[in-house]
């Protein structure tokens, strides 16, 4: 099991924890399932059990969560009522939200860029925007629908396919209407069925991020930076993580010097044309043509190092297949795009699945 995915299934629970709490159990289940297959945690099967348990919902938060008092106490308590606390925004984040809800027209507007921008350019122009427009630092009105516009912006314009839909299509006015202005960037079709948070964490994925919820409540979660430290420790930090490096060069110039040339190859090579197998597992190998006269050590040590490098190299192809496999399926979910999504589920992992043969 890789360590590296116990932190992104904690954060899988914890979102799963915040829409159960919100009623939204087939959300719940769906980011358990997940951290199950990132890292199987006690955590993660109790919360699951407790979901299924509870069954089905409709997906709209309930009002009285179960650790919450009930209708009848919190009618007694009669708590005075009082106006939320007003939160303050600058004329800058004022004026941001502003320039997307009434000036824009397209996407491309949207994000600030060119027709001919790059998938780089577009990515870099979402984060910039979604730093200044998340509603945990933007409390201007309209914040959040902002945030959610970018996002369809950038999950539209990321798409090689959909891109080009919409380029073609993109400039049709949507019919919808809510009392209020709706704009051409919200063409049919055009608009992602994820919610804000999922658009935000698959740009900036988990690595300097942590889970807020979402001010005002409703079970929402989103991710955000750390603050940033000083400059001086930051560079101070930056040469500290430089050193290993600077030493594993320095090791690798000087191995010609101290290491001899390996004793096997995991793939035949002039210098190792000669195959052998593991007594164990069955690994097939290759040697010198003089190892039976040159080596010296023991063979069931070797071998037991060999089946070890195999199993590892094994590890970390079934997590790329995996990765992959889930990238293309969000992807498909994302667009509601049928077949894709068929053929991205029918797609073999046969790392996983020789790796698992081990396992019997």
């Amino acid at each position: 099991m890789i360590e590296g995915n116990k932190d992104e299934a904690e954060k899988c629970i914890d979102i799963a924890q915040a829409a159960f709490s919100s009623g939204n159990a087939e959300k719940a289940e769906r980011f358990l399932l997940k951290a199950e297959r990132l890292y199987p945690t006690a955590r993660a099967k109790e919360l699951l059990a407790r979901v299924k348990a509870a069954g089905p919902s409709t997906g709209t938060p309930n009002k009285t969560p179960p650790s919450s008092p009930s209708g009848d106490d919190v009618r007694k308590r009669k708590p005075p009522a009082h106006q939320p606390q007003q939160r303050e925004y600058t004329t800058e984040q004022l004026e941001a939200v502003r320039r997307i809800k009434t000036k824009c027209k397209d996407y491309y507007e949207i994000l600030g860029v060119s027709k001919e921008a790059t998938d780089s350019d577009i990515k870099k122009a979402y984060k910039k925007l979604a730093l200044q427009l998340h509603p945990d630092k933007n409390h201007a009105p309209g914040a959040a629908e902002a945030f959610k516009a970018i996002g369809n912006a950038a999950a539209v314009l990321t798409d090689p396919e959909k891109r080009k839909q919409y380029d073609v299509r993109g400039e049709e006015p949507s019919h919808q209407t809510t009392g209020h202005t709706h704009h051409q960037y919200y063409a049919r079709g055009f608009e992602s069925d994820m919610t804000a948070e999922e658009l935000f964490n698959m740009f900036f994925g988990a690595t300097g991020t942590n889970v807020f919820a979402f001010p005002g409540g409703g079970g929402n979660v989103y991710h955000r930076r750390r603050a940033r430290e000083p400059e001086g420790r930051e560079t101070h930090g930056s040469l500290l993580q430089l050193l290993p490096v600077a030493v594993l060069v320095l090791l690798s110039m000087m191995s010609g010097f101290f290491i001899s040339e390996p004793v096997f190859s995991l793939a035949p090579s002039s210098k190792h044309p000669v195959p052998r197998e593991t007594n164990h597992l069955k690994v097939p190998y290759y040697v010198k043509e003089n190892f039976h006269t040159e080596y010296q050590g023991s063979l069931r040590r070797l071998e037991a190092a060999i089946e070890e490098e195999y199993l590892v190299g094994l590890r970390h192809a079934c997590q790329r297949e995996k990765n992959y496999k889930d990238s293309m399926t969000w992807k498909a979910r994302n667009f509601g795009d049928s077949r894709q999504l068929s053929e991205a589920q029918k797609l073999r992992t046969p790392s996983c699945e020789k790796l698992q043969s081990f396992h019997r």
